[in-house]
């Protein structure tokens, strides 16, 4: 199985910036398409943004869709989300997940279709 670490979380003033890593070990993360998903308090887990195996396909959530960008480094086996623009409605504990799959296109958007996920970092935008 996979492990996965997040990082680089933290506080940040609205309009700000903030990268968060996701590092796997355990296994190549190549074989997997990766997620990004957010928690806020009192509120259900929601879909960010996917991106597939290959890195060729991704799919933004409305909301971060022109603020948010993912990325993936194989070879790193580390999955990365750049968020600009920060409002403060994107505060809440962020957490990678990943899917074991065997198409290199396919990107994922629902929780329950996630076999492996982070601890989550907390982002916290002030206004």
């Amino acid at each position: 199985q996979v492990q996965l670490v997040e990082s680089g979380g933290g506080l940040v003033q609205a309009g700000g910036s903030l990268r968060l890593s996701c590092a796997a070990s355990g296994r190549t993360l190549s074989r997997y398409a990766m997620g990004w998903f957010r928690q806020a308090p009192g509120k259900e887990r929601e879909f960010v943004v996917a991106i597939s195996r290959s890195g060729s396909n991704t799919y933004y959530a409305d909301d971060v869709k022109g603020r948010f960008t993912i990325s993936r480094d194989n070879a790193k086996n580390t999955v990365y989300l750049q968020m600009n623009s920060l409002k403060a409605e994107d505060t809440a504990s962020y957490y990678c997940a990943a899917k074991l799959v065997y198409d290199y296109s396919t990107t994922y958007y629902q929780t329950w279709e996630y076999d492996y996920w982070g601890q989550g970092t907390q982002v916290t935008v002030s206004s």
